[in-house]
């Protein structure tokens, strides 16, 4: 199951650049995000599921959407049904977020069984031919078109072999949408005999790794003391708060009333800022967060972390993506 407070054990990495440390957050508006209640986390959280072996993707986000009785449950990051392994899943606003859920990168532990007995010289052959910017063309079972189109494979590494039934285990780190099923095919290609991938299991994605999962089983039990008992308490450690996803991503930390304007779609300008993350560059996507910690959007910068210390005044920031609810904050600017 989740820890306590999953997110704020999930660090984010980044030092950041103090530009205003004389302001004080209202205490009245917004909520840090290990305080939500179970309302707010079904409204915006990401639950990791360990995917058994035989529902899809979608059967399985379809289950649990009926089970917490909320409209918005989708998933990011498909598992064939045969396949195991971590599933996001994103409730509410969270589904603003697929894309970058999907961008994240994936761990997968292979089980491949070959038409021949394959020698260990040949297995690290082809492990350090197969590493690295690679052709994936997508399996004609697959939903995607089929085209040519190159994957990284970061790193490779053989688990086990057994020699008497011709299978070997592999851990493969790679970008996302690489299909497991076609580097299986490769690699048969490769040793000259046939390669089937009789086993697939998902053991990383993006920030999250198999000690963030619950089961379905679980969660069936943790929704069921919440609904028939009024006992949040299992279903709570069971939903991340929405910042989970965004560790990865640099920042900047604003003010409240500047929290108020970009959750209303304004762009961020240079006195709303309170503190950066001295990475940034021009371009970059940004985190733009409370000063409780809260996702206020995901933005583009305009400038570098450099050059944002020695503004005064002008547009550092514009949203791509608003994630808080407007209203959270009280509005602070004129109507007129």
């Amino acid at each position: 199951m989740y820890s306590e407070s999953l997110v704020w054990r999930l660090k984010w990495s980044s030092d950041l650049l103090i530009i205003d440390d004389s302001v004080k957050t209202d205490p009245k508006f917004g909520c840090p995000p290990g305080q939500r209640d179970i309302e707010g986390l079904l409204d915006a959280g990401v639950i990791l599921v360990n995917k058994p072996r035989g529902p899809s993707s979608h059967q399985l986000t379809a289950w649990a959407r009926e089970m917490l009785g909320i409209k918005r449950l989708g998933h990011g990051g498909t598992l064939d049904p045969f396949a195991t392994g971590l599933l996001t899943m994103l409730c509410g606003r969270a589904t603003r977020l697929t894309d970058i859920v999907l961008t994240g990168d994936k761990r997968y532990v292979a089980v491949l069984r070959f038409g021949r007995e394959v020698e260990d010289s040949e297995i690290n052959s082809v492990v350090n031919n197969l590493t690295g910017e690679i052709y994936n063309i997508p399996p004609l079972e697959s939903a995607v078109k089929i085209q040519v189109r190159t994957r990284k494979i970061h790193e490779m590494k053989l688990i086990d072999v057994d020699p008497e039934s011709n299978i070997i285990v592999l851990s493969i780190s790679c970008n996302a949408g690489t299909y497991i099923r076609t580097f299986a095919r490769d690699v048969g290609l490769l040793l000259g005999t046939s390669c089937e991938l009789i086993e697939l299991h998902r053991d990383n994605t993006g920030t999250f790794n198999q000690s963030n999962a619950c089961s379905m089983q679980q969660l069936t039990d943790a929704v069921f003391l919440w609904r028939e008992h009024d006992d949040d308490r299992a279903l709570r450690r069971l939903i991340a708060p929405i910042e989970s996803i965004l560790t990865h991503l640099p920042r900047m930390v604003i003010k409240d009333g500047a929290t108020a304007a970009v959750s209303h779609g304004a762009v961020l300008t240079r006195p709303g800022i309170i503190s950066i993350d001295d990475s940034i560059e021009k371009g970059s996507v940004v985190v733009l967060e409370s000063m409780k910690g809260e996702a206020v959007a995901i933005a583009e910068s305009n400038i570098s972390a450099t050059k944002i210390a020695s503004l005064e005044y002008g547009e550092v920031a514009r949203p791509k993506v608003v994630l808080m609810p407007s209203g959270t904050y009280p509005q602070t600017w004129s109507k007129e």
